[in-house]
């Protein structure tokens, strides 16, 4: 626990669904102001203050966090959005506090550029190359040999990434690549990264980078769906997984680390264990979304906004002991596109291993499944504990019978 109560810059709060356990935690040990380019709503018992601006604008991040530092004394920055994890890094660099590095974050945005420094260290990872044709993009393909894996360089959420398994199919996933879009973030040129497809399960390590050294924190062992795309449905974590303590796993987390230059910062990895070995798919600087680190605290006890927090300060992780605890969290999408009418769970006859069922829509909500939507077409979270993934699985499938979504069908036609 941080004995004091430092002042820490974060930049960027997100959506209290996803994010607000993280921001609570942060908050016991911490004051926390605030630079948001929203009006502060559900955020105000967490925070001391805060600044409203464009939180994309690097040079008005900086100066607003240069003022309240000369203020107050800021001792630590954090982002845990996506999207403004350069800006945070950016005002770290111009305060002197502790970071990730600003190159090195902006390589971790630019998986082109990640690419680029693993390949150069030696880090085992798919085969890349960034395109800006269809034409060029045929003859990468045609290169690697199919499958191959079509995605955006620098995006968010697995939006745009498709498995392409021939010639024939790769005009239409590049064409939907090329024009997926993400909310404030900006197109790079030769936006679109075709590679080799990297095949057996995928899995996610959050880890604590302190001065350059990595520890690993927690796997989450993924379960995909909607092929051929790459939705995230689910995640597994159990406390004393195994590949936390694999040595080549752990190695390769490390090289990947000290091959983009990171510093001190939360991570969050994902990794393929491949037939030939795991391949890196890519370092985000952030803790993990979809409420993987809610879920991972529920297996293993540890506070991760507390650890996030620390680094951000400058301080080195804690690693306590972990139980033999598993948890899971599975994410509810419909039969077919509609728009909501009523979503009623029921809490009678819960199994005991079911610890939450969150609801995520309201009537009126029009859900469209992937690839016309990527996450939004989710109706409801389903968050199990158990000794055993088997028993979260158990549970999963019976709380499913609690959760009732009615809703009118959308048209699926070209037009709509």
């Amino acid at each position: 626990m941080i004995e004091e109560e430092p002042l820490l810059l974060l930049i960027g709060s997100g959506s209290p669904i996803w994010r607000e356990y993280l921001l609570r935690s942060i908050s016991k040990d911490c004051d926390i102001w605030l630079l948001s380019a929203s009006d502060i709503t559900w955020e105000t018992p967490y925070i001391v203050g805060s600044t409203k601006l464009d939180a994309l604008d690097p040079t008005a991040a900086i100066e607003a966090a240069d003022s309240v530092h000369r203020r107050l004394g800021v001792s630590g920055v954090l982002s845990y959005d996506e999207i403004r994890v350069s800006i945070a890094a950016a005002v770290a660099d111009a305060l002197g506090l502790p970071g990730g590095g600003l190159e090195a974050v902006a390589a971790c945005r630019d998986k082109a550029a990640t690419r680029r420094a693993f390949s150069a260290a030696g880090v085992p990872q798919p085969f890349s190359y960034a395109v800006s044709s269809l034409e060029e993009a045929a003859d990468r393909a045609t290169s690697l040999g199919y499958p191959v894996v079509v995605k955006p360089r620098a995006l968010a959420g697995s939006l745009g990434v498709t498995l392409v398994d021939n010639a024939e199919d790769l005009p239409t996933a590049y064409t939907a690549t090329r024009g997926v879009e993400f909310t404030e973030l900006p197109r790079l040129e030769d936006g679109v990264l075709v590679e080799s497809f990297a095949d057996g399960p995928e899995i996610s390590i959050d880890a604590a980078c302190h001065n350059g050294q990595v520890t690993p924190l927690f796997v989450a062992r993924k379960k995909t769906g909607f092929a051929p795309h790459f939705e995230e449905v689910g995640h597994v974590v159990s406390a004393r997984d195994p590949l936390l303590t694999d040595p080549e796993i752990t190695r390769i987390l490390q090289d990947a680390h000290s091959a983009l230059g990171l510093s001190s910062l939360m991570t969050h990895t994902e990794i393929r264990l491949t037939s030939t070995g795991p391949k890196v798919i890519e370092v985000n600087a952030r803790l993990g979304g979809d409420l993987i680190p809610y879920t991972a605290q529920l297996a293993t006890g540890v506070d991760y906004g507390e650890i996030a927090a620390r680094l951000a300060l400058g301080l080195a992780p804690t690693t306590p002991e972990l139980p033999r605890r598993t948890a899971q969290i599975d994410f509810l999408y419909p039969d077919t596109d509609i728009e909501v009418e009523e979503l009623t769970v029921t809490a009678d006859g819960l199994p005991s291993e079911v610890h939450e069922i969150i609801p995520l829509v309201t009537a009126g909500r029009k859900l469209r499944l992937p690839p016309r939507d990527h996450v939004r077409g989710r109706f409801a979270v389903v968050i199990t504990v158990a000794e055993t993934p088997e028993a979260c699985e158990a549970a999963k499938v019976l709380a499913e019978k609690h959760v009732e979504l009615t809703g009118t069908p959308l048209d699926l036609s070209p037009a709509a």
